[in-house]
């Protein structure tokens, strides 16, 4: 839980340009909320429309553009989440792909495992270099979008019942 925080902190930073205080975050029992599903990701991209395309014919997502918002972002969507382009500011430092330090490591998608499947022949089909993962309760097939962001496309292995219960990740 830790990185996560502080991935936000960094997204903080580097997309909003807004200097922070850093505090503890004592673990503490959260109610009152549910948090649904993860709503998107924002990327920045070098070509906002060469990477629209790639998220549309690759994996499928269906392109929203709302003119209140201007040119960007582009929001590209599997139902209600997924990816949101902002053009990169190439003025800005370099972090590199093969780092380790606080970034976004990647983004993940869950698909059944007969999409599973199928994503790997679409792969194949489009000469997409792919990764598999046995992550032992999942299995994950990871690709590089034109900007070197890893996509991960993840499937569950066992039933949702076992693996979501509380006692398998404590």
């Amino acid at each position: 839980m830790n990185n996560f925080f502080n991935q936000l902190l960094l997204l903080n930073v580097l997309i909003l340009r807004t200097p922070i205080t850093i505090c503890k975050i004592q673990k503490q029992k959260m109610s009152g909320f549910k948090l649904n599903f993860l709503d998107h990701v924002a990327i920045r991209v070098r070509d906002v429309e060469t990477s629209a395309l790639w998220y549309e014919n690759v994996l499928g997502l269906k392109r929203h553009q709302l003119k209140e918002w201007g040119d960007y972002p582009i929001l590209m969507l599997s139902d209600t989440s997924g990816v949101t382009i902002f053009p990169a500011n190439t003025n800005d430092p370099i972090i590199t792909s093969g780092s380790r330090n606080i970034k976004i490591d990647h983004f993940a998608f869950n698909v059944t495992q007969d999409d599973f499947k199928k994503a790997q022949e679409v792969f194949n089909e489009l000469k997409i270099d792919f990764e598999i993962q046995d992550h032992h309760y999942f299995h994950s097939v990871y690709i590089k979008d034109p900007d070197n962001h890893t996509v991960e496309l993840t499937t569950l292995m066992v039933s949702a019942a076992s693996f979501y219960n509380k006692g398998t990740y404590e």
